[in-house]
């Protein structure tokens, strides 16, 4: 049986609920209610809708109790069989967060471990070099088709283009313009396949700083003209070595038919040679670079992951992708070979395509101009002499040596730099300026 005060399986009542005595208030909670919140000690009525208190919002600002009647508020969701509305987001109050497009590469990052970012997987590569390479074509036969239908709208016939000396035009001068430009046209496809194959600046292509560094490069320029100086005096220095130097018996052209070429040169020549440095000593050395085989756990990949981290597997597979990309035969495979290796070399060291991209440009320009002098622009790629080739090497050399040299006195950017580096003040001193 329940003993007393328990009939009902049920505990005594509380004290100070009984009839004997009135039950002692609690103490009440002395902090300040929030603004608008009631009073805890008043009774407040309740009302559908009404949240927590009087004068709170009871749904979003905007909505009708009605459902699906709020077509001006953002944060409507929509409701039963009607589609939200176009400017509604998930979450009472919570805002969605934009994010960019382009993923920075992490500070500190030299040159050729650019593209290894965040969202960097192993097949962006891959895939970007493939679109470079299919975009590029793809618009080398629309110019070439292009050139078909206007020399035969001027000539009134179709080119041959079978031989493997075919021409469009016909013409040395217009040939070579349009030669330049299929070359020319692989510098947006490869700034397009870094922007949308691997999520990044187009700018982190040309330096560590996303930009192409123009009073750098202005620099660099000067080197190269210093450059072909010294090229053109080991040229003749090979000449009165060799037993029968090549162009012994060319003569000037005359300005009248030089003049046109030289101007199609310098015009078309800059992008030409560009668009192969962005192409082989920014993508290539790049791509290679971002495949670091860091997250390797056997022993074979992370003893590759020491030799991939550096710049040399980029600098390697460029250079022979860009000899590759040449017709030269015998010693002027090295000579090829080497230019490509020297200019990685020292895109490395200076963080950046300007050194490169001025070397590329005036070599160019000085091999066309003489070319064009002689009134030979079709310039044939086959045998060099070592000769040629130890006079070519060795200016470039001298011109890496002292581009990295100058780079460190003008203390050059060479890494990527950090997300709070350029809202930091430089610090006031007499050291030579900071150029980017």
């Amino acid at each position: 049986m329940s003993e007393r005060g328990e009939a009902d399986g049920w505990t005594p009542l509380d004290p100070g609920m009984t009839g004997d005595r009135p039950a002692e208030p609690r103490p009440r909670d002395e902090r300040p209610a929030p603004s608008g919140a009631p009073d805890p000690g008043q009774a407040q009525p309740y009302s559908a809708g009404t949240p927590y208190w009087p004068g709170a919002p009871a749904q979003p600002p905007g909505w009708d109790a009605t459902y699906g009647t709020a077509p001006q508020d953002p944060y409507w969701q929509g409701s039963y069989g009607q589609a939200p509305h176009p400017q509604a987001y998930p979450g009472y109050g919570m805002r969605p967060v934009k994010t960019s497009w382009v993923v920075e590469a992490p500070a500190g990052s030299p040159f050729h471990r650019l593209a290894r970012n965040d969202v960097h997987r192993w097949w962006r590569p891959v895939l970007g070099t493939l679109t470079i390479l299919a975009i590029g074509m793809g618009l080398v036969l629309g110019l070439m088709i292009a050139g078909t239908i206007i020399a035969w709208a001027v000539t009134g016939e179709l080119p041959d283009l079978s031989g493997t000396n075919a021409t469009v035009f016909e013409n040395d001068t217009a040939d070579l313009a349009i030669n330049l430009a299929m070359l020319a046209v692989f510098l947006p496809v490869t700034l397009f396949a870094a922007w949308g194959i691997q999520r990044r600046r187009p700018g982190t292509l040309s330096s560590v700083a996303g930009r192409l560094r123009w009073k750098w490069l202005l620099v660099c320029c000067g080197l190269a003209v210093g450059f072909c100086i010294v090229a053109f005096g080991t040229s003749l220095v090979a000449e009165t070595v060799m037993d029968d130097p090549p162009g012994g018996d060319d003569e000037w052209v005359g300005w009248d038919a030089f003049l046109l070429p030289a101007i199609v040169i310098l015009l078309l020549v800059p992008f030409q040679a560009a668009a192969e440095e962005y192409v082989f000593r920014g993508w290539m050395l790049q791509a290679v670079g971002a495949c670091t085989l860091e997250n390797a756990k056997r022993k074979v990949g992370r003893a590759l992951s020491v030799v991939f981290r550096t710049p040399w597997p980029g600098i390697v597979v460029g250079s022979a992708l860009f000899t590759a990309g040449h017709g030269y035969t015998g010693w002027g495979i090295l000579d090829i070979f080497v230019f490509g290796a020297i200019a990685a070399w020292v895109t490395v060291r200076t963080g950046g395509l300007e050194a490169a991209i001025a070397l590329h440009v005036f070599n160019n320009l000085m091999a066309f101009m003489f070319s064009a002098a002689v009134g030979e622009l079709d310039i044939v790629q086959g045998a060099v002499p070592w000769e040629v080739v130890v006079a070519d090497i060795v200016p470039m050399v001298l011109f890496a040596a002292v581009a990295v040299r100058l780079a460190r006195r003008m203390r050059v950017q060479t890494v990527a730099p950090g997300p709070a580096e350029d809202d930091t003040p430089a610090p006031a001193d007499s050291s030579p300026a900071h150029v980017s």
